[in-house]
């Protein structure tokens, strides 16, 4: 049986950073992390807060499973492998602080910004960049921005504009196949640096409910984190739908009596990227010395 992790051995740990919702330790080899998934659930930027068992372990599963499948069509990963129910091994990169944000549907702040109503379908995905700060409210911003604040270079934005559209195509039809519509989502990226001083850049963070917006395909329900925002109904009941589709969890769920089965959750299988671990990177072409942010 799996080990679950307790909060006793969680404080021996050197952590790193602590976010919304996840928290990131030092990892147990030079060049990785751990990166534990909480239950704290949060939004608009923080103003709303709680905590919900089993948003840690479904995130976690559900990103797990995405990372490993775009590692195989060839998009570089952070992540190696889920170490346990809460827990992912990734390699350390110097974060890029850009969010880019793919929208195929009008939802969220698009809507407000522009009044268009919810639910149209663009003519093509819309890019957005945002300058990720928490204490600014992650401002939209724009590539001239971007260049002129040396966030990122042409060749780096080139790459990223790129994967992003990659990401979006693969994860449309892998979410259409289980009649789940891909409304918009979050991606992050991170730069790495070869023994030689290459760099690549990998898609690091996490995709999971928490920053994409996924609706059931013939009734618009919604099981991502709006449900959370908006009040639409219990947040695990959501996160779990899209892991059962996805083949992730049992059909009778995670949860019992409002806590984690840890029964169930230690048959699961843990997902390991071997790609991640083996293969070799594409170089991505700089312009100039690493950078820090």
């Amino acid at each position: 049986m799996k080990t679950v992790l307790n909060d006793r051995a969680m404080t021996k740990r050197n952590k790193l950073y602590e976010g919304k919702a996840k928290i990131i330790y030092e990892g147990p080899e030079p060049g990785t992390l751990i990166q534990y998934f909480k239950d704290d659930a949060t939004a608009f930027n923080a103003q709303k807060k709680e905590i919900i068992a089993g948003k840690g372990v479904l995130n976690n599963r559900i990103s797990a499973h995405i990372m490993t499948k775009l590692e195989g069509i060839g998009i570089p990963t952070h992540f190696i492998r889920s170490m346990n129910m809460r827990e992912q091994l990734v390699r350390k990169v110097e974060v890029i602080p850009l969010e880019v944000v793919v929208r195929n549907i009008a939802a969220g702040s698009l809507c407000k910004r522009l009044g268009i109503k919810e639910g149209t379908h663009l003519s093509k995905p819309l890019v957005e960049f945002y300058y990720k700060n928490d204490a600014l409210g992650d401002p939209l911003i724009s590539e001239d921005h971007i260049m002129t604040f040396g966030w990122a270079d042409p060749y780096e934005m080139e790459e990223i504009v790129a994967m992003a559209w990659r990401v979006n195509d693969y994860l449309n039809g892998m979410f259409a196949g289980v009649g789940l519509k891909l409304v918009d989502f979050k991606l992050e990226f991170g730069r790495l640096w070869g023994d030689y001083d290459e760099l690549y850049i990998l898609l690091a963070d996490e995709i999971s409910p928490d920053n994409c917006r996924l609706w059931d395909a013939r009734t618009n329900e919604k099981f991502d984190k709006d449900r959370f925002r908006h009040d639409l109904g219990d947040l695990i009941d959501g996160y779990q739908e899209i892991a059962k589709r996805l083949g992730l969890i049992p059909e009778g769920g995670l949860m019992a009596n409002g806590e984690i089965n840890e029964e169930v959750v230690a048959q699961l299988e843990d997902i390991e990227n071997d790609l991640a671990k083996e293969r070799k990177l594409r170089a991505v072409k700089k312009s100039g010395k690493p950078r820090k942010i």
